[in-house]
């Protein structure tokens, strides 16, 4: 067989993978290898609440073998009639092909009472866990098994893709949390409750937050609220991801002398993270480990 045959035959059996935001899609390709072809839905600068779904989407949807969504809420607001419109029942909820991320995780923030009066409160629980490495690490193995199950043949690649990609996270974790040893029980604030995981994994306290209720914009006096708390506690770190207003940040930190970093919770968002997982929470734990320090 020629190599153009054999490329082309290697195409023709990769498993078609849909990831809804771009973390998934960097974990599948980091698993699926040669044996997948991976397809992010949501851009990395998105807000993944409100993604721009497209008919173009729907095209993509109709023809996955596989489908990898949080599985917590987040992308509630723009996934299902995408899913309707495609008619796909590999990916159909309860198929083979359906992933749910967030399976066997324990989420954080789940509301006793779903007041939706609270904001953008998901019923589920926070659906940003996978700014928790250790849930990276989950979710690898849930789409090593599901990829073994749809494609037999494929899963000794698979397998060994999975304990390479776990072994380069394990290795990290230990210089991650090397960074954030002296920051222990450090306060930091956020835009939105995304750092909830990240800080509970590596000490780090994230109870304040620009929004008063998530999902609802930053009002003066909330913020003047914000800015008495910090000045109270001495918060001096302020985290901004693209898609947030970077201003307000600013504004807040100029009354404060607090330090705004910028962060990213996908892959591609943060310069040298395109489509590894890895490097982005790498690059996330040496921006805010640096601003800490610049902080104290």
């Amino acid at each position: 067989m020629t190599p153009a045959l054999s490329a082309l035959t290697l195409t023709l059996a990769a498993l078609r993978v849909v990831a809804t935001t771009p973390e998934y899609g960097a974990i599948a390709t980091a698993v699926g290898g040669d044996k997948t072809t991976v397809v992010t839905l949501a851009k990395p600068t998105e807000d993944p609440h409100f993604v721009d779904a497209k008919p173009s989407h729907i095209v993509t949807l109709n023809r996955a073998d596989v489908l990898i969504e949080g599985g917590a809420e987040l992308e509630v607001g723009w996934l299902p009639p995408l899913l309707e419109g495609a008619r796909n029942a590999k990916i159909a909820a309860g198929a083979p092909g359906h992933i749910r991320a967030s399976e066997g995780i324990q989420l954080l923030d789940v509301p006793a009472v779903l007041d939706r009066s609270q904001g953008d409160v998901h019923a589920a629980g926070n659906p940003h866990f996978m700014m928790d490495p250790q849930n990276a690490r989950l979710v690898a193995q849930h789409l090593a098994d599901a990829f073994c199950r749809l494609d037999a043949g494929g899963c000794a690649g698979y397998k060994a893709n999975l304990t390479s990609f776990q072994g380069k996270l394990d290795a990290k974790m230990a210089d991650w949390a090397a960074a954030f040893a002296p920051f222990k029980g450090t306060p930091i604030v956020t835009y939105h409750p995304t750092w909830r995981y990240f800080a509970q994994r590596f000490g780090l306290v994230s109870e304040l937050y620009l929004e008063p209720k998530p999902g609802i914009p930053p009002s003066p006096p909330h913020l003047a609220a914000v800015m008495q708390t910090m000045n109270e506690k001495k918060v001096r770190i302020v985290l901004v991801e693209p898609f947030q207003s970077r201003k307000t940040a600013e504004a807040v930190a100029s009354r404060t002398g607090a330090t705004v970093v910028d962060v990213c919770q996908f892959p591609g968002g943060l310069p040298g993270t395109q489509n590894d997982y890895i490097a982005l929470l790498d690059a996330d734990v040496k921006a805010i480990a640096a601003g800490l320090g610049a902080a104290k």
